[in-house]
């Protein structure tokens, strides 16, 4: 670790394991390739609700892709069936490819050697992730011992605090328990948990909750140092477009399971062609508005998935509705999933 930037050298303490897996595959196949994947969760009486519905995207190396969507839209179900952790009961269709590889018939041994190694997941709430009894510099030395990257404890710890130092958390901080810290601090250790085993993929699902803007801020430019350096690929989850749009390569708009628009992130914020991102920005609160400016919240809520009908999940919400909308689901172009917008 260089003393003046505090980044890993190439060939420092976090090791240069597997570097092959840095380059593209041979094949060209993208790091993360989701094809129509659905996903169904039992429901009352036996009957089976359509939560995820021909979900089309994907992650390259060292590109960031961002979920968006209100709550209920399904982005933590995704992550959730790209990581192997659905719950009990769900059945799931479709492909989840990592370099080409189908994720979705793997057992749970095969899964128990991929997840933390190949692909890692920061979760929503650090306190409930980090393990109450264990110091922090414990919790990132088990992935790397677990994953045999360190055949000595004191070369695990090392690489475990040259990590914790690349967060930005001290000594001080990796020896104390998850309570004595605060709630950037503790995402900071979660982030440097889930890099541990030097993971190809990396899913953030809403890394800033509950934390202040600055430090939103802060761990989004944190996250992109790493996905720059390691080259490894980042599937964000979160809900405001506003932050994250700044801040990712490209976005997919997530609403009632189904994906309304995709593109990059910068072309989606000027120039947004789906109501639903078009609502979702006009929604924003705007920096130095003043008291006296208006918000302009985007009316009715997101739909239980028992209320999801055969049409377009955003029909009923949406000033552009028509009875097509209701009766048939929109054909997702590439871009955008909309009958009423044109090419």
């Amino acid at each position: 670790m260089t003393a003046a930037t505090g980044t890993l050298e190439p060939t420092g303490a976090i090791g240069t394991a597997d570097r092959t897996r840095a380059t593209a595959s041979t094949s060209g196949a993208p790091l993360l390739a989701v094809r129509d994947l659905h996903v169904r969760l039992p429901g009352r009486g036996g009957a089976s609700l359509h939560a995820l519905r021909g979900l089309d995207f994907d992650v390259d190396r060292g590109e960031s892709l961002a979920l968006i969507g209100e709550s209920g839209s399904g982005k933590t179900l995704t992550a959730l069936a790209v990581m192997g952790l659905l719950p009990e009961g769900a059945t799931v269709e479709g492909q989840v490819l990592l370099e080409g590889r189908d994720l979705l018939g793997l057992d749970e041994d095969d899964w128990c050697g991929l997840r933390g190694r190949r692909v890692a997941m920061v979760f929503q709430e650090p306190l409930t992730a980090l393990n109450p009894l264990q110091r922090v510099i414990a919790q990132v030395m088990e992935p790397i011992r677990l994953h045999r990257l360190a055949s000595e404890r004191a070369v695990a710890r090392a690489r475990a605090m040259a990590l914790l130092s690349r967060v930005g958390l001290d000594e001080r901080q990796a020896q104390a328990y998850p309570h004595e810290l605060s709630g950037g601090q503790r995402q900071r250790a979660l982030i440097a948990m889930a890099l541990a085993a030097e993971p190809d993929l990396l899913i953030a699902d809403e890394p800033t909750t509950a934390l202040d803007a600055r430090l939103r801020v802060q761990v989004l430019e944190l996250l992109n140092e790493l996905v720059a350096e390691r080259r490894m690929g980042l599937l964000l989850i979160s809900h405001d477009l506003a932050l994250t749009a700044r801040r990712v390569d490209r976005m997919a708009i997530l609403y009632g399971g189904r994906v309304m628009e995709q593109g990059g992130a910068r072309d989606l914020l000027e120039h947004p062609r789906h109501p639903y991102t078009q609502a979702l920005w006009a929604a924003r609160p705007r920096l130095g508005a003043g008291r006296d400016q208006p918000l302009h919240p985007l009316p009715g809520n997101v739909p239980a998935l028992t209320q999801l009908g055969a049409g377009c999940p955003f029909a009923p919400r949406c000033p552009l509705a028509t009875a097509r909308c209701a009766a048939e689901p929109p054909v997702f172009d590439g871009r955008v999933a909309c009958w009423e917008v044109g090419p």
